[in-house]
């Protein structure tokens, strides 16, 4: 088993963005801000979106002392044209040291050209730089089934654009929970409850060593 998430749902209105930190003391506002640009695999669906991977990060952040604010303004079934063209009111309003950027899995689920993958990818990492964020890609996988030259091409396509861009990269997103049946809700897609703290995990290590206390 292999999966990726490939629901398409409403977006968000921008009123809806979840700023947990700010949520809680209205003091942090003022804090460095992460901002997660992502699709359902980020946005908590089918779990409650104060235990999903991101609010969970909030946490982490708040519990090791960091003063960072997580920004979550990921959508389910968003693409990499999708976060691309949301990406530039988010960068004014929020000013964002970091710019997580876990988009892609939709492309490869709808057959789209890999070569506008990496395009996408590219201008939201030069967005984020210009407006002076440190750009964080995650690697997607997708089944064989899609043909393996595709699969095959499309995960080069994380590597290619951060090796390109020397950027931080977050291996395969859900590589510790991929092959388990269990780690995943009904639909077989979407990772269950217990499997956030995994996902947490899986960023962690490429995000943590960029923080400063």
């Amino acid at each position: 088993m292999l999966a990726v998430c490939a629901i398409a749902l409403p977006a968000l209105a921008d009123g809806d963005l979840r700023d947990f930190a700010a949520q809680k003391n209205p003091a942090a506002a003022n804090a460095p801000v992460i901002l997660v640009l992502g699709d359902s695999l980020s946005a908590a669906y089918g779990v409650p979106l104060s235990q999903g991977w991101v609010a969970l990060l909030q946490q982490r952040l708040e519990q090791r002392g960091y003063p960072d604010r997580v920004v979550n303004a990921s959508v389910s079934g968003e693409t990499s044209a999708g976060g691309l063209r949301r990406l530039p009111e988010l960068l004014d309003r929020h000013h964002p040291q970091f710019v997580l950027i876990e988009l892609g899995a939709n492309d490869g689920l709808r057959g789209l050209p890999l070569p506008q993958l990496q395009a996408n990818l590219r201008q939201m990492a030069t967005a984020a730089t210009n407006a002076g964020a440190q750009p964080i890609v995650f690697e997607m996988y997708i089944p064989t089934n899609y043909g393996v030259d595709y699969a095959d091409g499309f995960r080069a396509s994380f590597h290619q654009v951060a090796g390109e861009m020397k950027l931080p990269l977050v291996p395969f997103f859900l590589g510790a929970i991929a092959t388990d049946p269990s780690a995943f809700q009904d639909d077989g897609i979407h990772p269950n409850l217990q499997s956030q703290p995994k996902l947490l995990d899986a960023v962690w290590p490429t995000l943590e060593p960029l923080l400063k206390p």
